[in-house]
C-alpha cells in the first residue's frame, strides 16, 4: 500500500507553517483560500522538497516529469534486503511510484483537456478532505472542532461547483482511485514473484537448489503439502485429495461491475505497462529509450482513458453479459488454468516426490456460467437466449482449441511417433517425414467443420422467435466433435506417441497444455446452469393438471403433490404431446409456456452444454421433483441435476425436513445416483435476518443437511452462492473463508459462485487468476486435512442466543419501523441506482413490493455508497452488547471468539466492515437528503447503534481500534478515504440537484447531473472495492 510521510501544517496570519516553522511551500492567498484549519496532511513520501508553488503541487497529481521508474530501488536491491520489513518497504516503494506517476499523468491529463481551475479544484478539494482525516474525521473530541471545520470547508467548497464542475471534478477522484486499484492488482502479482525469487532455496544435502513453481504461503500449495507431511498426513493421501477434490467457480451475471468493459480493457494494458516496467527493473540494464517508449506508453493509456466516457450508455443485454464470461475464459483463463496446473504438477512432484504428478485428465477447477441461463426474476433471459448462449460458448471453444492446435502442428515437425498414431494415419511420403503434422491435419479438420456446423446452428437459432419452431438445434453432422472423450482420446494419442518415442519433454508442453484445457473446459467451455424461480413450476404443473382435468395443482397439500409427481416419473407416458400448450392460450399463459419451453430447451442441447438446474425460492420436496418431472416430459435424455436452493431465513431452517422428506420418495432416489447438490443462498438470507443470524443459520443448515445425506446414502455437494461484499456473504480472504465453513461439508467438493467485479479483480489478468486458482486448491485441499472442532454445546447455546437478538433487532428496523423505507430511499441512492447500464435483469423479482422485494444487490450496493453498510453490522452490536453485559456469558463469548474459528472470522469481517465504515458521511447524506423528520430521527438512532456496534466489537476482539489486527487494511484506508470522502460529498450534492429537477422538466440539465452521480457511484465503489 502507499505509505505516506506525515507533515503538520496549519494557516496562521503569516501564512502556511510546517511544524510550527514559516512554510515557503506555499504562499498567503493559496494557504487562506484553502478554509481548512489545522491538523496533520499527509503527503506523499519523497515529493516535499520539491514543492515550491502551491499546495496542489503536493500531490501525486502533480508529479513533475513522471516515470516508473523515478526513484525507485532495482530489483536486487529490493530481494536481498536482509530484514523482512525492509524488504517489505523496499517493495512497497514501487507501488508509491506506480501510484504517483501515474496520478501525475492523471493530473497533466486533467490540466490540459480540462484547464487549471478544475485542476485547482480537484486538489483543494482533496486537500481539506486529507485535513478532515487528519483531525481523525471527527472521530476524537480533543480535535472535533478542526475535523467540522475541515468538513464544513468541503460541503460548502463543493456547494459553489457548477453542474459542470461537479461532473468533471467526480471524474478526477473516479479515475484516481481506478488508477490505484490497477496499481495495487499488479503489486499483489508483483508480490507473489518477489517472494518466489526470494523463497528460493538449496537442500541442505545436494546443495541443488529447490525450484519453487508457487508461493510459500500459508494459503498456497506452495506450503499446504509440507505443512500436511509435518502434520503427518501420508503422501499418497494428499495425492489423492488432489485429484478427486473439485472446485468448480460458476460465473454469474449479477450487476455488480461498474466499470465499463472498454475501461477494463485499458486497465490491462495499464497492468501490462507496469508489468513491463518491472521487467525492466528487473534486467537492470534497460536503456533511457526502452525505458522512455513504456514512459510515454503509459501516459497514452491515462491520457485515453480520461477522455473515455466512463458511463455506460447502454443496458447490457443477456448474451451481452454472457460474452462476460467468455471474454474472462478467451483472454485469461485459458492460458492461466493450464499455466496454474503446470506449477501445481511442480510442486507435488517436488513436495511429495515425482511419482506423484498431476494426472493430465485430473481438474482440480473446473468453471460454470449462469449467464444466460439464470432467469429467476429476469424475463430477458429466454429459451431462445439460453440455446444463443450455449451454442456461442461451444463455437468459442472449438476456435480457441482450433487455435491451440495450429501452432501444435507447426511445432511438431519430428518424424519418430508410436505404431498406434502411425496406424491412425495413411501410408504417404508425407505422412512418414511429419506424422504429427499430417494425424494433427485430421484433427483440426474435424475441428473445423465443426466450427462451421456450429455457426450454421447459431444462425439458424438467431433467424427464429420460440414461437415459431419447436426444435432449433439442426441434426448433428458427421464428423464432427460433440464428445469430450473422442477430443480427449484423439489428442491423448500423440501424448502418448511422444511419450513411447521417448520424447517427453515434448509431450509436456503443448499438448499438455490442451489436454488440461479440454478436462477444464471441454467442448462447451462453461455449461451454463438454468435457474428459475419455484413459484413457476408450480404454476407450469398446476396449468398441466387443469388441462387435463385433475383439477388444480396449486390447490394440493404438499402430500398429494409428491404422490402424483411419484407416479409421474415412474410412468413412460408423457402429459402431454410436445408443444400442445401453444395451442391452448386459455389454460396456459405466457409465463406457463415460456418455463415449459426452457425444459423443451433443455431436451435439445448437446451433452455437456448445461450443468445445473437451480430452483430459487424453493422450501417443498415437490418443488425438486416438479423439475425433475418437467424434464422427464420434455423428453431430457439425461436430466440435469436439479438443485433447491434455500435462501431466507426460514427457507434454512426448513431445509433439512424438506431434504429428508425429499430423499425418502424412492422415486427420486433411485435416479439421482447418489448424489445431489443442494445451495446455499448467502445474500438473501442475511438481506431476510441480518449478518450474524444468517451466518449461524447457514452453519447449522450445511451440519444438519449432512447428517440427513449419510441418513439416506447420498453424497451431498453444496452450492455457495455468494456475493463479492462481506453482506453478501463474501470474504476476502478466500482460505479462511473455506476453512470456516462447518466440519465435513465440503470434502473436496466446492462450488461457488464469482459475480460481478470479482470476476475482473480474481481472474482480470493472469497472475492473479493464477494466485486465485492456487488458494481455491490449496483450502480445500487443507479442509480435508486440518481437523477442525465443531463448536461445543455451550457455543451452540450462546449462538442462539445471538442469532435470536440480532435477528429481532435487525428486523425491528428493516421490516418492523414504518420510517425505515422513506428513510432508506431518501438517504440512499438506491432510487437512482436504476439508472446504472451494469445488468440485463430488474432490481427487483417483482416490480411491485418495497425492501422486501428488493434484490441482494442494490440493498447491499447503496448502504455501501453511503458508508454506513448497515446490513452487514445492524444486529451484531445488540446481540452482543446484550451478552456482553453479563459477566457469565462475556466470559464465554470471548472465549468463543478466540476458541473457534468460523465465528471469530465472523466477527472479523465484521470489524473489517465498520473500519470501512463511516457514520459522519452517512449523517451528511441525512441531514442533506432526508426532509422527513421521523425519517431522521431514526437515522440518528441507525448512527448511534452503530457507534455501539462498534464498541461492542472492539469488547468482544480487545483491540484498541477497528482493524488494527488487519495492516493492510489500515494502510489502504489511510490512502483511499480521503478520495472516497470527497467523492461521498460530490455524491450528496449530486443526489440533491437531481432530485431538484425531477419535476422540472429540464433533461439537458438531469442528463449532466445524473452522468456526475453515476460517476461518483463507480468512484466510491472503486474507493471501497466492492459494490453489492
Amino acid at each position: 500500500m502507499l505509505s505516506l510521510r506525515r507533515a503538520v501544517f496549519s494557516v496562521s496570519p503569516k501564512g502556511l507553517t510546517r511544524n510550527g516553522s514559516p512554510s515557503t511551500l506555499l504562499s498567503k492567498t493559496h494557504s487562506n483560500s484553502l478554509r481548512c484549519r489545522g491538523g496533520p496532511i499527509l503527503i506523499p513520501n519523497a515529493r516535499f522538497a520539491t514543492v515550491k508553488d502551491t499546495p496542489w503541487q503536493l500531490s501525486s497529481l502533480s508529479e513533475p516529469s513522471p516515470s516508473l521508474f523515478q526513484n525507485v530501488p532495482e530489483e536486487n536491491e529490493v530481494l536481498l534486503s536482509l530484514s523482512p520489513s525492509t524488504y517489505s518497504e523496499n517493495l512497497d516503494a514501487w507501488l508509491r511510484s506506480d501510484v504517483r506517476n501515474m496520478g501525475a499523468i492523471l493530473g497533466k491529463s486533467i490540466q490540459q483537456h480540462e484547464g487549471q481551475g478544475i485542476f485547482e479544484k480537484v486538489e483543494k478539494l482533496r486537500h481539506c478532505a486529507k485535513q478532515w482525516r487528519a483531525a481523525s474525521a471527527g472521530r476524537d473530541k480533543d480535535t472535533e472542532a478542526d475535523a467540522n471545520a475541515a468538513f464544513d470547508s468541503m460541503t460548502t467548497f463543493v456547494s459553489s461547483f457548477t453542474d459542470d464542475e461537479l461532473y468533471v471534478v467526480s471524474r478526477a477522484f473516479s479515475h484516481f482511485l481506478a488508477i490505484a486499484n490497477a496499481a495495487e492488482m499488479h503489486h499483489r502479482s508483483r508480490r507473489v514473484r518477489a517472494d518466489l525469487i526470494r523463497g528460493s532455496s538449496r537442500d541442505d544435502e545436494t546443495g541443488d537448489q529447490k525450484i519453487r513453481a508457487l508461493r510459500d504461503a500459508h494459503d498456497s500449495c506452495g506450503r499446504i503439502f509440507s505443512d500436511l507431511l509435518e502434520k503427518g498426513v501420508d503422501k499418497a493421501a494428499i495425492h489423492k485429495t488432489i485429484c478427486s477434490q473439485k472446485v468448480e467457480i460458476v460465473l454469474t451475471a449479477h450487476p455488480t461491475e461498474v466499470n465499463r468493459r472498454t475501461l477494463l480493457e485499458k486497465k490491462k494494458r495499464v497492468l501490462k505497462l507496469l508489468e513491463q516496467a518491472d521487467l525492466y527493473r528487473a534486467m537492470g540494464a534497460s536503456t533511457p529509450y526502452q525505458r522512455k517508449l513504456v514512459d510515454d506508453a503509459m501516459e497514452r493509456e491515462i491520457t485515453n482513458i480520461w477522455q473515455t466516457d466512463e458511463v455506460s450508455r447502454f443496458k447490457p443485454n443477456p448474451q451481452t453479459e454472457a460474452q462476460l464470461a467468455t471474454l474472462a475464459i478467451e483472454t485469461v483463463l485459458w492460458e492461466a488454468v493450464p499455466s496454474f496446473l503446470r506449477k501445481l504438477d511442480a510442486t507435488l512432484k517436488s513436495d511429495l516426490g515425482e511419482e506423484y504428478g498431476l494426472p493430465l485428465d485430473a481438474a482440480p477447477i473446473k468453471f460454470a456460467s449462469w449467464m444466460g441461463g439464470d432467469r429467476d426474476g429476469n424475463p430477458n433471459v429466454t429459451p431462445q437466449v439460453t440455446r444463443e448462449v450455449c451454442l456461442t460458448n461451444r463455437l468459442k471453444a472449438t476456435s480457441l482449441f482450433i487455435s491451440d492446435l495450429q501452432k501444435m502442428y507447426h511445432r511438431s515437425s519430428i518424424n519418430i511417433c508410436s505404431a498406434e498414431l502411425r496406424s491412425k494415419i495413411d501410408d504417404t511420403d508425407a505422412a512418414r517425414r511429419q506424422p504429427y503434422r499430417v494425424y494433427l491435419a485430421g484433427v483440426i479438420d474435424k475441428l473445423v467443420r465443426t466450427e462451421e456446423w456450429l455457426t450454421d446452428s447459431l444462425t439458424t437459432v438467431s433467424a427464429f422467435e420460440s414461437s415459431e419452431r419447436s426444435n432449433f438445434t439442426p441434426q448433428t453432422k458427421k464428423n464432427v466433435y460433440v464428445s469430450n472423450k473422442e477430443f480427449m482420446d484423439d489428442i491423448m494419442l500423440i501424448h502418448r506417441s511422444l511419450e513411447d518415442t521417448n520424447n517427453g519433454v515434448l509431450a509436456d508442453g503443448l499438448v499438455t497444455d490442451v489436454l488440461r484445457n479440454i478436462s477444464t473446459f471441454g467442448l462447451a467451455l462453461c455449461p451454463l446452469d438454468v435457474r428459475q424461480e419455484s413459484d413457476r413450476h408450480t404454476e407450469a404443473m398446476d396449468c398441466i393438471t387443469r388441462f387435463l382435468g385433475l383439477g388444480s395443482y396449486s390447490q394440493w397439500d404438499e402430500s398429494t403433490r409428491i404422490i402424483w409427481l411419484s407416479q409421474q416419473l415412474t410412468s413412460n407416458r408423457p402429459l402431454m404431446r410436445a408443444g400442445e400448450w401453444r395451442l391452448h392460450p386459455n389454460f396456459f399463459p405466457p409465463t406457463a409456456v415460456e418455463t415449459l419451453e426452457t425444459f423443451e430447451m433443455i431436451a435439445e442441447q448437446l451433452e455437456g452444454s448445461l450443468g445445473a438446474y437451480v430452483i430459487s425460492q424453493a422450501t417443498d420436496a415437490s418443488d425438486v421433483l416438479a423439475v425433475l418431472a418437467l424434464q422427464r416430459d420434455a423428453g431430457v435424455k439425461k436430466p440435469l441435476r436439479v438443485v433447491p436452493l434455500f435462501e431466507t431465513l426460514d427457507d434454512l431452517n426448513g431445509a433439512a425436513k424438506t431434504i429428508d422428506k425429499l430423499f425418502s420418495v424412492q422415486t427420486y432416489r433411485g435416479s439421482i445416483n447418489g448424489k445431489q447438490e443442494i445451495m446455499i443462498g448467502y445474500s438473501d438470507s442475511a438481506k431476510d435476518a441480518g449478518r450474524l443470524a444468517a451466518s449461524w443459520a447457514q452453519f447449522k443448515t450445511q451440519e444438519q443437511l449432512v447428517s440427513v445425506a449419510q441418513k439416506h446414502g447420498i453424497d451431498l455437494t453444496f452450492f455457495h452462492g455468494k456475493g463479492g461484499t462481506v453482506g453478501r456473504g463474501g470474504n476476502p480472504e478466500t482460505f479462511k473463508a473455506i476453512m470456516a465453513h462447518a466440519p465435513n461439508t465440503i470434502r473436496g467438493q466446492f462450488r461457488v459462485t464469482e459475480q460481478g467485479e470479482m470476476i475482473f479483480k480474481n481472474f482480470g489478468v493472469l497472475s492473479r487468476a493464477e494466485r486465485t486458482l492456487d488458494i481455491f486448491t490449496a483450502a480445500v485441499c487443507a479442509e480435508q486435512h486440518i481437523a477442525r472442532a465443531s463448536p461445543t454445546t455451550e457455543y451452540r447455546n450462546l449462538m442462539e442466543v445471538l442469532s435470536e437478538k440480532s435477528c429481532e433487532a435487525y428486523r425491528s428496523i428493516v421490516r418492523g419501523d414504518p420510517r425505515f423505507v422513506p428513510y432508506f430511499r431518501s438517504a440512499t441512492p438506491e432510487l437512482e441506482l436504476g439508472s446504472l447500464m451494469i445488468g440485463s435483469r430488474p432490481a427487483k423479482r417483482k416490480a411491485s413490493g418495497g425492501v422486501e422485494s428488493l434484490r441482494a444487490i442494490p440493498w447491499i450496493f447503496a448502504w455501501t455508497q453511503t458508508r454506513l453498510n448497515l446490513p452487514t453490522w445492524l444486529g451484531v452490536g445488540e446481540a452482543l452488547n446484550d451478552v456482553l453485559s453479563q459477566k457469565k456469558t462475556a466470559d464465554k463469548i470471548k472465549l468463543m471468539y478466540n476458541d473457534w474459528g468460523s465465528f471469530k472470522t465472523t466477527i472479523d469481517l465484521v470489524e473489517m466492515v465498520l473500519a470501512k465504515s463511516e457514520p459522519v458521511i452517512a449523517k451528511h447524506y441525512d441531514d442533506t437528503l432526508v426532509h422527513d423528520e421521523k425519517a431522521q430521527e431514526l437515522g440518528a438512532a441507525i448512527r448511534s447503534i452503530h457507534l455501539m456496534t462498534e464498541k461492542s466489537v472492539l469488547e468482544l476482539t480487545n483491540h484498541k481500534k477497528l482493524g488494527e489486527n488487519n495492516e493492510l487494511l489500515t494502510k489502504a484506508l489511510a490512502v483511499r478515504n480521503p478520495y472516497v470522502d470527497a467523492l461521498n460529498i460530490l455524491q450528496v450534492e449530486t443526489l440533491k440537484r437531481v432530485r431538484a429537477t425531477d419535476n422540472t422538466g429540464d433533461e439537458k440539465k438531469k442528463k449532466l447531473l445524473m452522468d456526475a452521480l453515476l460517476t461518483t457511484i463507480t468512484g466510491i465503489s472503486n474507493g471501497m472495492g466492492n459494490t453489492g
